[in-house]
């Protein structure tokens, strides 16, 4: 089971699917929102060990999210991934260079996003006495990603690869029954 819960706070599903197989399998409990309005309620439900969230969302805005998280002492010692394809729009409201949140441009990599998750631990605020401790093992989990966690990396694309060798066993099938069916019909 997974030990670190990760909230994906974007209105694309794109980019939500694309952070979920950029973790490695295992490590982490991904949950996601795709607007302000679901982020903060999963925030205050879920209580995640970071938080990677959009600037630009619909319902509330990312950046209503992050004041709301910077004005609660406890949400606010959740590390912080800022997410944006245009940073000059993050840039107008919250002047560089970022303290306590790493940002990350859209679209990103998997080593970027792994930067970007480290830095975020490291620079968060912390947290308040008696608030969850979980966020350093969620660190170490991420750097052990980055560091080249290269058994779990083999292991689920050996996984992806038995998947897609059965697909195509299956579109071959398909094609020896449509080709059986063609020679029929042309007799």
């Amino acid at each position: 089971m997974a030990s670190h819960k990760i909230l994906v706070i974007d209105d694309s599903k794109v980019i939500r699917v694309r952070v979920r197989e950029m973790l490695p399998p295992g490590n982490f409990e991904v949950l996601d929102a795709k607007d302000g309005e679901e982020g903060l309620k999963l925030i205050r439900q879920a209580r995640p060990n970071l938080i990677m969230l959009d600037f630009l969302l619909p319902k509330v805005s990312g950046w209503e999210v992050f004041q709301q998280i910077q004005s609660n002492a406890e949400l606010r010692s959740i590390p912080l991934v800022l997410m944006s394809g245009r940073k000059e729009e993050v840039t107008e409201k919250i002047q560089e260079p970022f303290k306590h949140f790493a940002f990350i441009e859209k679209p990103f990599e998997k080593k970027t996003l792994i930067e970007a998750i480290k830095l975020a631990m490291k620079i968060a605020p912390k947290a308040p006495a008696g608030a969850a401790a979980a966020a350093p093992a969620a660190a170490a989990a991420a750097g052990d990603a980055a560091s080249g966690d290269s058994s779990a990396d083999v292991q689920a694309l050996k996984q992806q690869m038995a998947k897609m060798q059965a697909e195509i066993d299956g579109l071959k099938k398909q094609i020896t029954q449509i080709m059986t069916f063609i020679k029929q019909k042309m007799k």
